[in-house]
């Protein structure tokens, strides 16, 4: 799933970002204890980043989902759009600190069904939305809400689906190396 760049985007820092985005790389290090690559292609547009910062920080605070829902629609989303980068982090984040059961999270990363029957419709409902572009047809809806889910939960899935959008398409263009803690979970060709 590795991509080479497409365009030649500068790879800011807290030091030589806008200061706007120099702000928000500064939060994303007290977060996270270091500044992730993609954050660092996306402050070249403050808008980009506090977009993505923004959706991200929603999704995970207001979407309804437990951790462990929340990282396999991220997984879903990444999966479909093909972002080494973004498989990679939320791998890793769905195996340290969500609680993604690991034959979960093995078969999210495959495209597979989830043997947890709940992970399993939001997986099929995300992949429905990304593969339809948002009009999956009223059996996955009601496939959603019947394993649940509100609609709300398909509201935070659009919302999901737009966070998203910022990263995978950032790390497309930029082809962003997956940074250290995340290479463990680096997607292989037979994973």
């Amino acid at each position: 799933m590795h991509r080479e760049p497409l365009l030649e985007i500068e790879l800011k820092t807290i030091d030589t970002a806008a200061p706007e985005a120099a702000e928000m790389l500064k939060t994303a290090k007290a977060r996270l204890g270091f500044v992730p690559n993609m954050y660092g292609y996306m402050a070249n547009d403050p808008a980009v980043l506090g977009g993505y910062m923004q959706s991200y920080d929603a999704f995970r605070s207001t979407g309804g989902f437990t951790p462990a829902e929340q990282e396999v629609v991220f997984l879903t989303i990444s999966r479909i759009n093909g972002c080494s980068y973004c498989m990679a982090a939320h791998s890793m984040i769905a195996d340290k600190k969500s609680g993604v059961p690991a034959d979960s999270l093995a078969a999210v990363r495959a495209g597979r069904a989830l043997p947890d029957a709940k992970l399993d419709a939001v997986a099929r409902f995300t992949a429905a939305m990304v593969e339809t572009r948002g009009s999956p047809g009223k059996a996955a809806v009601d496939a959603f809400l019947a394993a649940g889910y509100t609609s709300r939960h398909a509201l935070a899935v659009v919302l999901a689906i737009a966070c998203k959008t910022f990263s995978n398409m950032t790390n497309h263009l930029a082809g962003t190396a997956i940074d250290a803690p995340f290479q463990p979970y680096a997607v292989t060709e037979d994973a």
